[in-house]
């Protein structure tokens, strides 16, 4: 689980990136601008930072140029902006934001980002454990450069590498049902077991079970609560 600042002045995406990081089981923090978010992050050492470029106080530009300077850009930066040009992303990334999402932004695009972000700081807490200590406190608080040929995004843990959980910690994906009742009854049956078989193997994401079944996730939610699925079961079979 990841520690995540999310810093934006927009309620609406505040709210639903909270959701779905949240969801993706990391701890989310939420600031509605510059100065909420120089509070979290004096108080709290963060994995990942998605920070808004245009807030009403200061830019999200000005903000990451301040962290930079005082030595506490200790972590990866995703910039995001819907009115932002070329020049303001690649000025982003020259002062050390890890990458630039344009709003409105996608949820593959999203995760994706945030995946690499966090294995980008998995890098770098690495980089610096290995060092000795007095170079590693030089270097606290500056980003870890990029090795020019080295794209993130092909470094990525192999399925043989993640442990996997015993079959009988849920649902198997061939079951036998009892059709000798009614179609109702036979297709919420059915139903339930589909969806707790998809919550196992996502382990209990609703982001990712929408993805996959192709549900919108508020309908998710209502189809689930409807057939009595017990979310709170797959949450905990999640962090077993």
């Amino acid at each position: 689980m990841a520690n995540i600042l999310v810093v934006d002045d927009e309620l609406g995406i505040r709210d639903l990136l909270f959701e779905i990081l949240n969801d993706e089981g990391h701890h989310v923090e939420l600031a509605e601008n510059a100065t909420t978010a120089r509070i979290a992050r004096s108080k709290d050492n963060f994995d990942l930072v998605l920070l808004d470029i245009w807030m009403p106080d200061t830019d999200g530009v000005t903000l990451l140029k301040e962290w930079y300077s005082a030595g506490q850009l200790a972590m990866p930066v995703i910039m995001m902006s819907g009115h932002a040009t070329i020049d303001t992303a690649v000025e982003a990334t020259k002062i050390g934001a890890h990458s630039f999402l344009e709003k409105p932004i996608t949820l593959q695009k999203l995760l994706k980002a945030v995946n690499e972000g966090l294995e980008r700081s998995m890098r770098q807490r690495a980089f610096r454990s290995a060092m000795p200590p007095a170079a590693a406190m030089r270097l606290m608080g500056n980003p870890l450069p990029v090795v020019v040929g080295e794209p993130i995004a092909e470094m990525h843990i192999s399925p043989a590498q993640v442990p996997q959980a015993p079959s009988s910690m849920g649902p198997m994906a061939s079951q036998k049902f009892e059709l000798d009742m009614p179609l109702r009854e036979a297709r919420d049956a059915f139903e339930k077991a589909y969806f707790e078989f998809h919550l196992a193997q996502e382990c209990g994401s609703m982001t990712r079970v929408a993805e996959k079944t192709g549900l919108e996730r508020t309908h998710l939610y209502r189809k689930l609560k409807q057939l009595g699925v017990d979310l709170s079961r797959s949450k905990r079979a999640a962090n077993a």
